[in-house]
């Protein structure tokens, strides 16, 4: 199996098969540490995490915070709100005077795509993309292939259908170059002015109708409307949105027997699901969020203990050179 080199996470589209097949094997074997009455192994002790969050978040940091405590890691959660950025402290600055203090590794969500890479160019600790922009989210996609895995055997020639707010969402890009990097066949399903041009060039099967996406798919993974950054007013209303792509038991009558039901949270019940399909035998979405304890604990490991750093791959195109807290956007 291929060693782990990389000092740093920051997306799925330049990691090899063989490397997120890594990640996974490595998750299953802390997988067992979650369900010990003590969930606490040695592997990092005296190293310390940071957790640099310039967006909200419940599930993904708290997962972190989570996996580094039961790494026996020291945490600090950097409340950005309350810090520094708030007077124009950039985040290359930030970020060197959080290294100062000697951490180790730096987890950072930021909603300007290219972040992560900037901060990763600037410090020697390594840094774990947690959400940046509209671009990716690659732990997120780990534990969603984790799942899949775990649930139905294998991933590779799995038929896996990704619905909802494709065009803002940083988990189907993630999920797309993780998905078929690993042999799945993926289908992206949203109304028109969801799906981003030239999609297709990602090796994904576009559609518009919601019941073509669901029949024959073995998981559907249905995505957040994300209508707070909708400024073009896409679609026109939640109510609207339901009734044309929202996943219901009505529909799933259509599907596999067996099919999965996947969401990367927060749900917005009665817009791109039911409770019924939310809460029901088909859904895995509180798996998800058990696993990913599992896989972040397997990101965190492999990184602290990258034997070299490796030169990194340029990040997304348009970049500014200084990114201030929250509200630099990096040109689309």
């Amino acid at each position: 199996m291929v060693k782990w080199v990389k000092k740093d996470l920051l997306g799925l589209e330049y990691l090899s098969r063989e490397e997120i097949e890594l990640v996974l094997y490595t998750a299953d074997s802390f997988k067992e540490v979650t369900t010990r009455q003590i969930k606490k192994v040695p592997a990092l002790r005296g190293k310390t995490v940071v957790n640099l969050f310039y967006e909200p978040s419940t599930r993904t940091r708290t997962s972190f915070e989570l996996a580094a405590k039961r790494l026996s890691c020291d945490v600090i959660n950097i409340a950005v709100e309350a810090s520094s950025v708030a007077k124009g402290e950039t985040l290359i600055d930030t970020g060197r005077n959080v290294e100062a203090l000697n951490i180790d590794i730096i987890v950072v969500r930021h909603s300007s795509s290219g972040a992560p890479y900037i901060l990763s160019r600037a410090v020697k600790a390594s840094v774990v993309n947690a959400g940046d922009g509209w671009h990716e989210h690659p732990t997120q996609a780990l534990l969603d292939m984790y799942t899949l895995k775990s649930k139905l055997g294998r991933i590779e020639g799995l038929s896996v259908s990704i619905i909802g707010d494709i065009a803002h969402s940083r988990v189907a890009r993630s999920n797309i170059w993780g998905l078929t990097k690993l042999g799945a066949k993926v289908t992206v399903c949203a109304p028109p002015t969801l799906i981003p041009i030239g999609i297709e060039k990602f090796g994904v099967r576009v559609t518009s109708d919601i019941d073509e996406a669901i029949r024959g798919a073995d998981a559907i993974n249905v995505l957040r409307m994300q209508f707070e950054r909708d400024s073009m007013q896409a679609f026109p209303s939640r109510i609207e949105y339901f009734k044309q792509y929202g996943i219901t038991e009505e529909r799933l009558e259509k599907a596999k027997p067996g099919l999965v039901v996947m969401h990367p949270g927060p749900i917005n019940r009665g817009v791109e699901m039911s409770s019924e399909v939310a809460d029901g035998p088909r859904s895995v979405i509180l798996e998800q969020v058990t696993n990913g304890i599992a896989v972040r604990m397997a990101v965190l490991y492999l990184v602290a203990n990258a034997k070299e750093h490796l030169t990194l791959p340029s990040p997304p195109s348009g970049e500014r050179k200084k990114v201030r807290g929250k509200e630099t956007q990096f040109e689309q």
